[in-house]
């Protein structure tokens, strides 16, 4: 299929108040492997102050520092990589909505994590992660350390559970090794049910049929990527991010507005955003 300019961009959305500057780099180091363009992002969201009858000050000046910061990351990612041609965009709306609706428009998503727990990710009114990350109908990929660079053998991992969604994700994550010249870890995570009609042996060996026969073909494909596959056996949040523990990134898919097999909705995406320390990208089906 035909890609349009515009989906040959990654887009990285830029916080004003915040630092900015991890996110952005691996954003502009992806721009260039990939050979994509960069567009740096800020939207600020609508007032709906009813004390104040008159915003104008603070709204015109909100835009003036977003359009400040939003010069100097230009400055910034241009000067660690000038071949990468990178633009500007500062919109009005909610931040969350605004890069949910460009997802549709471009690449790649990339977002700078704080860290925040649960509770402060559903009750901050300028939380992006979790929403951009549930709604994104492209990857998304969520910055909130450096990368890991001193492993003498550098590694992607990928979680596979059979879904569509995961299908996808290998697909992009055995691509992105390529690109990378790194190895692959494909982890299928099988968590004892406290109640079973099958013997544990079963399931076990269901588990490497089912990721032996996701993973059938891949190797031949793609001769220059190492990839192995392995079960592991415990909480898939755990699993995947301690196999990722010194990895360049790992890789989920992502169903419909998040989910993995045997957990509830978006628990292990959700999960891994708070657990993992390297980047976490999610990939949706389809």
């Amino acid at each position: 299929m035909t890609r349009t300019m515009a989906q040959r961009d990654i887009a990285v959305g830029i916080d004003p108040v915040r630092n900015w500057h991890l996110a952005l780099a691996w954003a502009a180091d992806e721009a260039l492997l990939r050979g994509m363009g960069l567009r740096l992002v800020v939207a600020i969201s609508p007032q709906h102050d009813l004390q104040h009858v008159n915003d104008a000050t603070y709204r015109f000046a909100q835009q003036k520092a977003a359009a400040e910061t939003l010069r100097a990351a230009l400055a910034w990612s241009q000067n660690r990589h000038p071949g990468v041609k990178a633009s500007c965009a500062l919109l009005d709306g909610a931040p969350a909505t605004v890069l949910a609706s460009l997802s549709r428009k471009v690449g790649m998503v990339v977002l700078g994590s704080r860290h925040l727990s649960r509770t402060e990710e559903f009750l901050s009114a300028d939380s992006l992660v979790v929403p951009v990350t549930a709604k994104a109908q492209c990857p998304v990929a969520v910055v909130g350390d450096a990368e890991h660079v001193t492993q003498e053998t550098p590694y992607l991992v990928v979680g596979i559970d059979g879904s569509d969604s995961s299908r996808a994700s290998l697909t992009w994550a055995i691509e992105e090794a390529d690109r990378r010249r790194c190895a692959l870890r494909a982890i299928a995570v099988w968590q004892p049910p406290v109640f079973s009609l099958h013997s544990g042996d079963t399931m076990f060996r269901a588990e490497r049929r089912l990721l032996s026969e996701t993973t059938a073909g891949l190797a031949e494909k793609y001769p220059d990527v190492h990839l192995t596959h392995e079960v592991a056996i415990g909480s898939p949040v755990e699993m995947l991010a301690n196999a990722a523990e010194h990895a360049l990134a790992v890789v989920v898919g992502r169903r419909g507005r998040g989910g993995y097999t045997g957990m509830r909705v978006g628990s292990v995406v959700h999960g891994l955003l708070h657990r993992a320390h390297c980047p976490v990208i999610t990939v949706p089906a389809g």
